[in-house]
């Protein structure tokens, strides 16, 4: 708790804001005013309060844009008119609401906000947000620099590694005026069977993962001055990793019991708090063998306050997860349910399905006393207090014209490459790997941008390489095809995605069809290793990305360019013999076989 003491993220320290005017390209004059957090809490009326707790996105390419879905779900025409009318304390952008389109369009939408923000109510600056976790997940894509996630790292086993990618990531988003990224993800993923988190962890082992988490908080961080990084929030408390269910759809029921939970779930948090993590999101899940409310852990009391303050002694700001999903809907009305996650003792509402009525709720509980505006108070000052501590308060702004010098630059670049080659896993190879380079090769299997990746870098090395994306799940007529494709070239690599789920399970047709060709095969599993264990084949290589990245480091190891050095950081269960593991944690062959 000393790194957070020492950035001032719990006491309201007097850095000012507004420091001096600053005028820039594509962007407006910051505020002139000198207060403090405190001085900014003592003058915002209860709606300028209220409307600091709640997250939200609105719909456009810039802060002017007229967009029919901001009319129809919040009543005004423009983004800058949505947090101008709720006094918002961030905003989240996605590209399904016209938001992320290129680096420079992205500064100008973000100086554009802020202006809205400084310019009305209580001219508090915005944290401006999206999910940049990497990976699997990953909201803006090239030209910014791309990284193959969390799972990829942790096969990399490397806290310098897993430091600068969050660094550069950082700093990428800092530049585009994002001052928050919702990761990294803390989860530790200990069911092969998850399908919400998976390669979005780090590793099945709590002490890898907790290394790692730790180590992108830094990176966030602690990489650069404080305005010129994004606060990180590590997610989703208490533990999200050993669910079936995805809390997007279902409630998920998780039963570990106490000594469980300080085992396998606690560590990457009591890391990332010790680390000075600025936030922490909470998972909708229901874990009643550390809580007998039957909430979720958003809403629970026990959970946020009893857990994550009391026992972790964590004083940052938590942020609920969306609250649109349906994990947390499920129990109660939408007006309800901010007013029951603040009094669980959460700080920011992200996303809520209403945001009048969200709103309305709480001002509602705060004049009827189920809320104190104390409680308002406490969750405010937090909020100012990390805005004041990332240099958000002090300028908000970025220079547009200084972008494409730090987004997507030929040094981050470099490193994302380097980074990502020390990933590669390398599961089984039954001498077939290297290749000697063959004529013609045949890349098929799931991705498109994948498919056509690999093609592309395998023909820069001197083969012949045509490609046929047959997706996620394919159909007997795509198998079929693929099959007969594979017969006319010399190689065949395979792609799978989550094909050991029931949904893609036609992939693993298509495995077997390529192998009954007889001509040599390399499978690969771009997203979880779990692949591999369900048709065995001379060569099984573990991408766990399917991004172009991964598919450069996966050509230089299918050409013995680079020895391949990443070791599982899950175990690849048999699913024949329960119990057993086909590939166990830690596993990976170089060229010596070991």
């Amino acid at each position: 708790m000393k790194t957070r003491a020492r950035r001032g993220v719990v006491a309201l320290s007097a850095i000012a804001i507004g420091a001096a005017t600053l005028t820039v390209t594509g962007g407006a004059a910051a505020p002139q005013q000198r207060l403090s957090p405190e001085e900014l809490l003592q003058q915002m009326t209860l709606e300028e309060k209220v409307g600091q707790l709640f997250v939200t996105y609105a719909y456009g390419r810039t802060a002017d844009t007229a967009h029919p879905e901001n009319m129809a779900e919040f009543g005004v025409d423009t983004p800058a008119q949505v947090v101008q009318k709720y006094h918002l304390g961030g905003i989240i952008h996605f590209a399904w609401t016209d938001s992320l389109y290129d680096p420079k369009q992205i500064a100008e939408l973000s100086n554009g906000l802020q202006n809205a923000a400084v310019s009305s109510g209580a001219k508090v600056p915005l944290l401006i947000s999206t999910d940049q976790e990497q990976g699997q997940v990953t909201r803006i894509p090239e030209p910014a620099t791309q990284f193959p996630g969390n799972m990829a790292l942790g096969a990399g086993r490397s806290v310098d590694d897993a430091g600068r990618a969050a660094a550069i990531t950082g700093q990428e988003l800092r530049a585009m005026g994002l001052n928050q990224n919702f990761a990294p993800s803390g989860d530790v993923n200990v069911n092969p069977a998850n399908p919400v988190i998976g390669v979005r962890s780090f590793s099945s082992d709590p002490a890898l993962a907790a290394q790692l988490t730790a180590a992108q908080v830094r990176g966030y961080e602690d990489s650069a001055p404080p305005g010129e990084t994004v606060s990180a929030a590590v997610k989703h408390f208490p533990g999200h990793g050993d669910t079936n269910q995805d809390s997007h759809s279902s409630l998920p029921v998780i039963e570990h019991d106490r000594q469980q939970w300080e085992q396998l779930d606690a560590p990457p948090f009591r890391e990332a708090i010790a680390a000075g993590a600025d936030m922490v999101m909470s998972a909708h899940i229901v874990v009643p063998k550390l809580d007998d409310s039957g909430e979720p852990s958003t809403l629970s009391p026990g959970v946020l306050t009893g857990m994550l303050r009391g026992e972790l002694g964590y004083r940052g700001v938590i942020i609920t997860d969306s609250l649109q999903m349906d994990g947390v809907r499920e129990k109660h009305p939408d007006a309800e349910i901010p007013v029951l996650a603040l009094k669980a003792g959460a700080d920011m509402l992200l996303m809520p399905f209403n945001v009048q009525v969200a709103i309305d709720g709480v001002l509602g509980a705060v004049r009827t006393g189920q809320l104190s505006e104390q409680r308002i108070d406490e969750s405010v000052a937090r909020i100012l207090a990390l805005k004041s501590a990332r240099g958000v308060l002090d300028n908000p702004f970025v220079d547009v014209s200084k972008v494409d010098q730090v987004v997507g630059s030929p040094e981050h670049l470099a490193a994302a490459q380097e980074i990502t080659d020390r990933t590669t896993t390398l599961l089984r190879n039954d001498g077939m790997l290297p290749l000697e380079p063959p004529g013609t090769m045949f890349v098929t299997g799931a991705g498109d941008k994948a498919t056509a990746a690999l093609a592309e870098r395998i023909r820069v090395r001197g083969p012949q390489a045509s490609a046929l994306v047959t997706g996620l799940q394919p159909t007997p007529e795509q198998i079929n095809q693929a099959a007969e494709e594979a017969k006319r070239h010399d190689v065949t690599v395979v792609l799978t995605n989550a094909a050991w789920s029931a949904t893609n399970a036609t992939q693993l047709d298509l495995v077997r069809a390529l192998q009954q060709t007889g001509k040599p095969v390399v499978a690969v599993a771009v997203r979880d290793p779990y692949d591999a264990a369900y048709v065995d084949l001379p060569a099984w290589v573990a991408t766990y990305s399917d991004k172009a990245v991964a598919m450069e480091s996966l050509a230089k190891v299918l050409f013995g360019e680079i020895t391949p050095v990443g070791k599982l950081p899950v175990p690849v269960p048999d699913p024949n013999q329960p119990g057993v593991d086909k590939y166990p944690f830690g596993h990976g062959l170089g060229w010596s076989g070991s």
